[in-house]
């Protein structure tokens, strides 16, 4: 009992650096990865980790950070698979009507994702949706819009546009020893950082958590919550549009289709990463650590040769443990604030 509680006493310092939630994911992720390796021996091969893993959970963090701000702020955006759809086609419209100008593209794809963001946003700030309603109404509009402006509904080619599909496919640092590290994985990396200075060092940030926290406090407080909720949206939004540039980039083709699924894998990522349903709780770090865990699962499902409906399975019971221990923390912490209550 007494070692147990000296080391309990060692590890007290690395908890409170690394963070009581980060710790228990990193730990839910080394036995993933062990399980995996186990079974599998080209898990850990670079080509494995950079190539597939790196790539396919980068458009998904890109998305997650996104819906992890708004869920802290105690909304929700079940639109940011469709925004991205449409930001795809839009860019690629763009780079082939721009003899293939990458940046012009990219400014396009990252304007259409805003304005969905801030028609979601309006939405909710001002008509006073249900943001699950809002997001649901537009989820199913924002699909019909990316048929509507790809030509005759069809995929938009940018296979040829090399400037373009460098920001899917590109690498840095690539030798004959090394693969190098796919653009795509940077961009994701400079979006989590960004995110995570935002919500933790920033005023804003520290907006969103108020109105995620407690609304009729902030408002009291002073913060214009139809302002935030604006913003909330327009920088998911952004960050949905950045995701369906990328997708465009990275599979050659500006789809009405692409993104499609991606919403439900974006929550579950914000909600496995300790977020609470109910606001004011959630760390854009953490919801990066449940993404790289979902990419593991699922390449380790890949590789093991798992059909992809059992994959959907595995997707959809995970949200659901997810929000079950989301609620369950939320509870523990309302009945905790209640007994300290009583007793003062």
């Amino acid at each position: 009992m007494t070692s147990l509680s000296s080391a309990a006493t060692r590890l007290r310092p690395v908890i409170r650096f690394v963070g009581a939630e980060n710790l228990s994911l990193l730990i839910v992720l080394a036995i993933e990865i062990a399980v995996i390796v186990s079974q599998s021996p080209f898990f850990l091969g670079q080509r494995n980790l950079l190539n597939s893993l790196g790539q396919n959970i980068a458009v998904l963090g890109v998305l997650a950070v996104g819906e992890s701000i708004v869920i802290i702020a105690g909304a929700l955006d079940i639109s940011v698979g469709s925004i991205a759809g449409i930001s795809g086609v839009v860019a690629a419209l763009a780079v082939n009507a721009s003899w293939g100008r990458m940046q012009y593209a990219l400014i396009a794809g990252l304007l259409a994702g805003l304005i969905a963001g801030l028609v979601n946003g309006s939405i909710v700030a001002f008509l006073r949706v249900n943001p699950i309603i809002a997001t649901l109404g537009t989820f199913a509009a924002f699909r019909g819009v990316a048929f509507l402006i790809a030509p005759n509904g069809y995929p938009v080619g940018v296979g040829t546009k090399a400037d373009f599909t460098w920001l899917g496919s590109g690498r840095l640092l690539q030798s004959d020893a090394f693969v190098g590290i796919p653009v795509i994985l940077v961009i994701l990396i400079l979006v989590a950082v960004l995110g995570h200075v935002l919500m933790k060092y920033t005023d804003l940030g520290r907006s969103i958590y108020a109105l995620g926290g407690n609304a009729t406090a902030a408002r009291l407080a002073g913060i214009n919550l139809t302002r935030i909720r604006l913003t909330i949206y327009g920088i998911s939004g952004t960050l949905a549009g950045l995701g369906g540039v990328l997708l465009a980039a990275r599979t050659t083709s500006g789809a009405p289709l692409n993104g499609q699924g991606m919403e439900l894998q974006a929550i579950t990522a914000v909600f496995l990463g300790g977020a609470a349903t109910t606001g004011g709780k959630g760390a854009v770090t953490a919801t990066i650590l449940a993404v790289i865990i979902l990419g593991v699962l699922s390449n380790g499902m890949n590789l093991l040769g798992v059909q992809q409906y059992f994959q959907d399975v595995a997707t959809g019971l995970l949200l659901i443990v997810s929000v079950a221990i989301a609620q369950w923390r939320a509870g523990r912490a309302e009945r905790a604030r209640t007994r300290v209550a009583s007793v003062a």
